[in-house]
């Protein structure tokens, strides 16, 4: 635990609570925290909005990608290796990585460089592993454990995000005093089965396995393929999840953090997952996402399906990247909407990505970037 130096104290007009029963005049709460969602915050409370900037000069601005965009002839090699797939954005300890997958791998992948974790955006097919024949489709997290031999067959034609941990470990985060059941009991979690589809596959035939250590690649090539056990026993892995099978916490009277929408952990970064809910019915408790300074962490959000409440101009398939360093929050007319409790319920599906380390930004991004989205913010009559 860190010492943080905390002095509790308050100035001029302002909320009794967070998040609630905003003053008249200072509508445009902010809140300025550190680590994350857990360390020390303030609250602010403001005559404008935090994000109605006239102008933006230089690199640090909100950024968006229409991954829809991509050039399929820049998957003419992604298509049959993960390992060619574009990076979107990455550091040190995460690729963040978009592959479109539309025929069978004829090698086996493994990432001797750490966990990845797919989440299947189009699509669905067989997936098989050293532990066996998993089903996947649209909607699925797959985490698939460091040096996990595999290969993706497609039923039809798949578009995915890959986010690896770069020499990490995905874990579930800690739920606290709501237990371990919440959100999603890991009863849900399903495994590859060793059934007559997996020991169908098994063949004599020459097989390749592509391994990727230090961002590197190496073939080695078997007389017979690998992917041969008969059973095996344990607690490691591959396990998938369904969005679907979320069930989020939420407050009809308190707009929660995201961070309350976890779904897998790693040391530097988190992965959240925001799925339909009712919003806030109480009066005076905040209905949209609430402006702030997440100053320790970079935000990338990847929109699913649905309709995305706190953003304006935004599909399925996009990327919105916030790097940490100026405010950011809901467009103003979602805000307008909260205001007027105009929607009830939210449908929409996004994976969120969190990282402690500063994102740099792929070429295969760049491509795809709009650059108008740093005026989207702007008021419009």
């Amino acid at each position: 635990m860190r010492n943080w130096i905390r002095f509790p104290t308050a100035q001029g007009t302002h909320s009794r609570q967070a998040h609630a029963d905003f003053p008249e005049q200072g509508i445009y709460e902010r809140e300025i925290g550190r680590n994350g969602f857990f360390g020390p915050a303030t609250h602010m409370h403001h005559k404008h909005a935090p994000t109605g900037w006239s102008d933006w000069q230089g690199e640090l601005r909100p950024r968006a990608f229409d991954l829809n965009l991509l050039e399929q002839q820049d998957y003419e090699v992604a298509t049959t290796s993960p390992f060619a797939a574009p990076v979107i954005l990455h550091n040190a300890h995460c690729q963040y990585r978009f592959w479109k997958c539309d025929q069978p791998m004829q090698k086996l992948a493994r990432n001797a460089d750490g966990d990845d974790l797919l989440f299947i955006h189009e699509g669905h097919g067989s997936l098989f592993c050293d532990y066996g024949h998993l089903p996947v489709e649209k909607g699925d997290y797959v985490v698939l454990p460091r040096s996990t031999m595999w290969r993706l067959s497609p039923q039809s034609p798949m578009q995915m995000l890959l986010i690896e941990a770069t020499n990490d470990a995905y874990q579930l985060p800690e739920k606290g005093m709501v237990g371990g059941h919440a959100i999603f009991d890991p009863a849900v979690l399903d495994t590859p089965q060793i059934d007559q589809t997996f020991l169908d596959q098994q063949d004599e035939n020459t097989w390749q396995v592509e391994v990727k250590r230090h961002q590197q690649l190496s073939c080695i090539t078997y007389p017979y393929n690998p992917l041969d056990a008969i059973g095996w026993h344990g607690d490691l892995s591959v396990v998938r999840l369904n969005w679907r099978d979320i069930r989020p916490l939420m407050s009809h009277r308190y707009h929660l953090p995201p961070s309350a929408h976890t779904t897998f952990v790693a040391n530097r970064f988190v992965i959240c997952t925001f799925v339909p809910r009712p919003i806030e019915s109480d009066p005076g408790a905040l209905k949209v996402p609430f402006y702030h300074n997440n100053d320790d962490y970079d935000e990338v959000l990847f929109y699913h399906e649905g309709d995305f409440f706190s953003r304006d101009n935004i599909e399925k398939g996009m990327v919105t990247f916030h790097p940490a360093g100026f405010t950011h929050g809901p467009h103003p007319k979602a805000f307008a909407a909260g205001q007027q409790h105009a929607k009830k319920f939210t449908d929409e599906v996004a994976v969120m990505l969190d990282t402690r380390d500063a994102l740099y930004t792929g070429d295969a991004a760049k491509a795809v970037e709009n650059p108008a989205y740093v005026k989207s913010w702007q008021a419009t009559e």
